[in-house]
Formats: C-alpha cells, sequence, structure tokens
C-alpha cells in the first residue's frame, strides 16, 4: 500500500491505518466462516468478528499508550483525565455484518481536546480506507491508489441525495425527510453514510436517535470535517468527545455543509 499523500503526517497516522486494516481482515476471515452471535446487556448484538478486531486494535493501538475506550471494552473512565485518547469501534454495523450486505466498517479516531484530530474507516469487503486528518484534508484509498475527497456544492434540498439507517430509520426520520423536500433517499448500513457524504456521493445524513455513541460517530467526525463538510447534533450543537457521558443527546446530522443550516431549522419547527 502506496503512503498516503499527507505532507505531515501525525504519527499516530500509520498505526490507525495499520490498526483498521489488520482488524478489517481478521473481519473477513470470521465473515467467510460460521461464527458465533452473542446478545449484549442493551440487546445490541455482537459476534466473535467485533470481539477479534478489538482484541487486534488494542494490540497495535497500546504502542502509543494513549488510552482507548472502545465500544467493546469496559469503559474505566481513566480516560477523563487524559488529553489525548483513542475512540474505537471495532465493527460499526454488527447487524449488517449478519445480515450479509457487506455493508460495516472499523473505526478508528485520535481525539485532542475533545475534538477528534484523527479518523480512519476501513471498509473491508470493498478494501476501502477513509482517512481524515485535522487540517490536512480527507482521502479515500480505492483500486491500490489514494485520492483527496470532497462534499458536493448541492445546496438546493430538493436536490439532495439523503442516505439514512437500513436499521434503525424511525417514521419521525421518514417524515421530516419528506416534509423538507428530499425526494432521493438511500438506506445504507454503518459509517458509510458519512463516507459518501464526504466523498461527494450523497449531501445529507439525518438521524433524530439518542442511541448514537462516540464511537459511532468519532472518526467520522474528522472525515466529513475534512472533506468540507459539516457534523453536529439535531439542534446544531457542536459536538465533543471524551465525555463522561458517551452518548450523542440529540441525534446527528451530517451534511455537505451547504444545507446544514436550512435543515436544522426546519427541525427546529418540527419541536
Amino acid at each position: 500500500m502506496n503512503n498516503i499523500p499527507i505532507s505531515n503526517k501525525i504519527p499516530e497516522l500509520d498505526i490507525a491505518i495499520k490498526a483498521a486494516q489488520e482488524a478489517g481482515n481478521a473481519i473477513l476471515e470470521i465473515y467467510e466462516k460460521d461464527y458465533k452471535t452473542f446478545t449484549k446487556s442493551d440487546d445490541s448484538p455482537v459476534t466473535d468478528a467485533d470481539l477479534q478486531s478489538n482484541k487486534i486494535i488494542n494490540e497495535i493501538l497500546s504502542v502509543t499508550n494513549h488510552s482507548i475506550l472502545s465500544e467493546e471494552d469496559v469503559d474505566n473512565k481513566n480516560r477523563l483525565s487524559k488529553e489525548t485518547i483513542w475512540i474505537v469501534d471495532p465493527l460499526d454495523g454488527t447487524s449488517d455484518f449478519i445480515d450479509k450486505t457487506g455493508e460495516f466498517t472499523v473505526m478508528i479516531a485520535l481525539i485532542q481536546n475533545q475534538k477528534p484530530i484523527l479518523g480512519v474507516i476501513a471498509w473491508p469487503t470493498e478494501k476501502i480506507l477513509f482517512v481524515g486528518q485535522k487540517n490536512y484534508g480527507a482521502f479515500r484509498y480505492s483500486d491500490n491508489k489514494w485520492e483527496k475527497i470532497f462534499v458536493t456544492k448541492t445546496s438546493e434540498l430538493s436536490k439532495c441525495r439523503t442516505i439514512g439507517s437500513r436499521h434503525h430509520l424511525s417514521d419521525k426520520e421518514k417524515k421530516f425527510i419528506k416534509k423538507i423536500g428530499i425526494k432521493d433517499f438511500t438506506s445504507i448500513g454503518s459509517s458509510l453514510k458519512v463516507g459518501k457524504i464526504s466523498s461527494g456521493e450523497a449531501e445529507a445524513y439525518i438521524t433524530t436517535t439518542n442511541k448514537m455513541k462516540e464511537w459511532d460517530t468519532a472518526a467520522s467526525y474528522c472525515l466529513i470535517t475534512e472533506a468540507g463538510g459539516k457534523m453536529t447534533d439535531m439542534l446544531g450543537n457542536e459536538l465533543t468527545y471524551n465525555n463522561k457521558n458517551v452518548h450523542h443527546q440529540n441525534g446527528i446530522l451530517v451534511t455537505n455543509g451547504l444545507i446544514h443550516d436550512k435543515i436544522l431549522e426546519e427541525f427546529k419547527k418540527l419541536e
């Protein structure tokens, strides 16, 4: 794999890419065989692949000595006193993994002073990587080459391509998307939604759920910001990371930036 074209890489970047790729390869091996599925205390599914990916990522990231907040580990809260931490989702889209849609990812983010400064998302089935580094842009690796990626310049809501969750789309979200005049809607799994917007293949992702947690968005936040887009909650608040409570309470809005305020304004009218 040739080097990502960032002139001033932070040292953690190559480590995060290595962790995401090796975890992705391990996930694929399990994906193609029989595997065990368990149910966690919050009723969400977890598989051998989540656990194996988590183990590999922990091993590789541990060389940096930063605390790791991972979906699959007990949160010991030591991280709260640290300025720099990793936030990891070893397998984002477990339901898609189980349903064999191929739409699952590995997400790794480096947080500094409560903001993501590095985001790596691996899409194992397609051998694609998305990477963002603060102030240096967003990139996609596919077909054995890196390319810089950007959001679109579409500013009319009626022309916006919107993507939403395959497994968690609520009636409220469906009604809202229709109400604001968006006709082009597609469901897709995991953090690939943000990958698509960052690559200029869609303009908006809207979710009103309070079930999203910091590891669901940290890597994506860096990617979309560096691609020229925007991510806030549905009330327009800035997102912060490495909080005591890891839930995003007010949904998530991801856009190309140009339509962000329009969607927030329309959402306020619903309340």
